[in-house]
């Protein structure tokens, strides 16, 4: 359970998170306003897409003067949650998402769709994210500190699993402004006080990636960006990193075959159509926007 030492650092980390990615926002709209980014939204509004590389800037930001600061104060503390692994996943997946925002094109979506191009010989943007995105998740799952020194493969190959299909649900619910956010941070919050008494800093990284989308959410509700697959992806590949390595085998598990059901009723249910179907779901998914 959250203890004191647990949540200062993860206060500091979720405000440093949405404080950057705000700003880095606000400085990035001249670039982001170029024809390269712009697509239709969901009510046929011309709104950047790919904003979600944000969160990995923030991330990198945020990490290099916690780092700075507590090494000049010759503090031990200076990990931030294993950041070499959660970096590299943060990082691939915003490259791998932002690839399929600027350069999709057709109608394959969905599993089936990318897959059958794939049986044809056709290699879409969205299967090339979901190969690279599985392989980037083995990578960093068996990489990660907390969980590469298991001898059981079918650990790893679990955890990879779990992270490389929370990414791809986080996509799933990319579909109006803001709602992959108060998913996400509904999710985390779940996550941090259910967790298991983790070790002070394991969290902290994902803390700031998702400090780095509160720091968006009011753009994204207002429709001035979408985070698009670079932070979809993102987002929902760092709460399943963050379940990995604080649970066990059986809780991931668990998550997994939640994970797996969502995926597959994807194929064949609107996500949106069952919210605006629930009373409390819709008003949740519809607070603050435009």
């Amino acid at each position: 359970m959250i203890d004191g030492s647990s949540i200062v650092p993860w206060i500091v980390a979720f405000v440093a998170g949405g404080v950057v990615s705000a700003g880095l926002w606000v400085a990035l709209q001249g670039t982001f306003a170029q024809p390269l980014f712009l697509r239709r939204n969901f009510r046929g509004v011309d709104v950047p897409v790919g904003v979600g590389v944000v969160l990995c800037f923030a991330l990198i930001s945020v990490w290099g003067v916690w780092r700075f600061a507590t090494v000049a104060q010759r503090s031990s503390d200076v990990s931030l949650g294993s950041f070499p692994a959660i970096g590299a996943l943060v990082a691939g997946f915003a490259l791998l998402g932002l690839f399929d925002d600027l350069a999709a094109q057709g109608d394959d979506r969905g599993f089936r769709g990318h897959l059958g191009a794939l049986a044809h010989g056709r290699l879409t943007t969205g299967g090339a994210k979901l190969l690279g995105g599985g392989l980037l998740a083995l990578a960093v799952t068996a990489a990660s500190p907390a969980i590469g020194g298991v001898v059981d493969w079918w650990r790893i190959v679990l955890g990879a699993a779990v992270v490389s299909l929370a990414a791809n649900t986080g996509n799933l619910l990319d579909r109006a402004p803001a709602r992959c956010s108060k998913v996400a941070l509904a999710c985390g919050v779940v996550l941090l006080a259910t967790c298991g008494a983790p070790e002070r800093w394991t969290l902290v990284s994902v803390v700031v990636v998702l400090g780095a989308s509160a720091g968006l959410i009011v753009f994204d509700a207002r429709e001035q960006l979408m985070l698009g697959d670079a932070g979809s992806n993102v987002l929902g590949a760092v709460l399943g990193w963050g379940l990995v390595v604080s649970t066990d085998w059986v809780a991931q598990l668990i998550v997994l075959a939640v994970l797996v059901a969502l995926n597959v009723a994807s194929e064949k249910v609107s996500f949106s159509k069952v919210i605006d179907d629930v009373a409390v779901l819709r008003a949740i998914d519809r607070f603050g926007r435009s």
